[in-house]
């Protein structure tokens, strides 16, 4: 049986909000993408059903930064920074739409002190140091675009930042340079269980299709390790700082994620907020039907038998929520067979007034409820029964009518100005489209003039239904 879109919206709501993989599938047999903004039949997230690639490869280089330690790499005693090397390979787990894991090999080279060890020592007190290092950890990974996203766009978004931090093991060889020459001071071997250390930091993606990405990174490293840097309790010639117990530096990196597997979308791009929009887009354009009435729906109003009020309610007439058709005037005659909807009147007269010189229509009429997401000129299904049913109310009339598009007070007024434009002239276009005289509309767009509620100024004073109320399409006579 066919639901409404409301029934369908509540039931897609609770999985798709859950960040969990769900599983998805199209009539036509192919995947929902970030591409195509969405996805469709959501159920259980199972190993064997699951429809989002959620492994990869990340590799990439940068520079390390000794900053808090004797010797650094910046602010050192000759003016100049010390860049060094590093390189990163990773084998990325996504478990969740926002969550993942990374375990994580790093080698690099870090050079501080007053000179580049490559060189000869300017003077006698000068002192230059290297550190050769590798490490191995594991690192969480939390997709903040995902986890703080809370609209749905209809956009194939490219960026995403994301946080990292973990802890690992490290190794390391600090050599010391000066007039006397370079030495090996402290060597730790791989990979012992109390040579830990830490990380954290951020990382900015760009999707450059749906195989590769593209990340720049920046990270900071706590050795927990006084001698890292080549200098130490050990070493009390060089100028230290009482205070140190950790030599830390930063390390910037840019790299490439290729996403394994074989289908269409990896899980940490995948927006769960588009399962509903998707959905219901897919139950419009491809009249598929899902049966979740236990009862069924006799009338196929949209309104489940269970709680339908109404279960002969004539095809094409809207239904409220109990399923009851609608009689816009109260005068006993469906709006689907009554020639006036917003002025009562008696049967005999298809529910139009009567006057004396015979029959007559309403001079204007306003048709409700044709509403607007937020940002968006496109017709929802949801529209559909009530524009159907204003090209019999036009086409049995002898008038013309102004279709008037609105906004809610978001936006500046040039672009709402626009939007509401757009609007009038793609319910006018269906109009035309589905058999109304061409002459008989006119499209005006009033933006943000024509509020129905005016108090929502700004939006934020207002509950959602009332802003959504905003933005819409209503009919005038002329």
């Amino acid at each position: 049986m066919k639901l409404s879109l409301a029934t369908v919206a509540l039931a897609l709501a609770i999985p798709s909000a859950s960040f969990a993989q769900d599983s998805t599938a199209v009539s036509s047999g192919t995947y929902p993408n970030t591409f195509s903004s969405g996805s469709a039949n959501v159920s259980p997230f199972t190993n064997q059903s699951k429809r989002f690639n959620d492994w990869s490869i990340s590799v990439g280089a940068g520079v390390p930064l000794v900053q808090s330690a004797d010797l650094t790499s910046i602010k050192n005693g000759n003016g100049k920074n010390l860049f060094g090397y590093s390189a990163y390979v990773s084998v990325d787990k996504a478990i969740t739409h926002a969550f993942g894991l990374k375990l994580q090999y790093d080698r690099g080279e870090t050079r501080q002190g007053w000179f580049n060890t490559k060189d000869a020592a300017p003077d006698a007190k000068a002192v230059g140091a290297r550190t050769q290092y590798d490490a191995l950890s594991i690192l969480g990974d939390i997709n903040f675009s995902n986890l703080l996203r809370r609209v749905d766009n209809h956009s194939p978004y490219r960026w995403a930042l994301h946080g990292y931090a973990g802890i690992g093991t490290i190794a390391y060889r600090a050599y010391q340079k000066d007039a006397k020459g370079q030495r090996l001071m402290t060597e730790i071997k791989p990979f012992k269980l109390n040579s830990m250390f830490m990380q954290a930091g951020a990382g900015l993606k760009y999707k450059v299709s749906r195989r590769i990405d593209l990340e720049g990174r920046l990270m900071y490293v706590v050795t927990g390790d006084d001698e890292f840097d080549g200098g130490g309790d050990k070493y009390s010639a060089i100028n230290k700082r009482e205070e140190q117990v950790s030599d830390n530096f930063f390390n910037a990196t840019l790299g490439l994620s290729i996403k394994l597997g074989k289908h269409e979308s990896h899980l940490m791009w995948h927006d769960p907020l588009q399962e509903i929009y998707y959905k219901l887009d897919v139950l419009a354009n491809k009249n598929q039907d899902i049966e979740v009435c236990k009862k069924g729906d006799a009338d196929n109003d949209g309104v489940c038998d269970d709680w339908d009020r109404q279960l002969d309610t004539p095809a094409g007439a809207r239904v409220d929520g109990a399923g009851v058709a609608l009689d816009t005037d109260l005068d006993g005659i469906i709006d689907l067979y009554d020639k006036c909807v917003t002025v009562p009147g008696p049967v005999e007269n298809n529910g139009c007034p009567t006057t004396t010189t015979g029959p007559v229509v309403e001079t204007e009429t306003k048709l409700e409820g044709i509403e607007f997401d937020l940002n968006s000129d496109r017709i929802l299904p949801s529209n559909t029964p009530i524009l159907n049913n204003a090209v019999n109310y036009i086409n049995s009339s002898n008038g013309s009518y102004n279709v008037i598009g609105a906004t809610d007070t978001r936006g500046t007024d040039a672009y709402n100005q626009k939007l509401s434009e757009r609007r009038a002239n793609n319910v006018k276009n269906y109009l035309i489209k589905n058999g109304v005289q061409t002459g008989k509309l006119n499209a005006i767009g009033k933006g943000e003039k024509d509020l129905k509620y005016p108090e929502c100024e700004p939006a934020t004073k207002c509950p959602e239904w009332k802003n959504r109320a905003n933005r819409r399409v209503y009919f005038e006579a002329k």
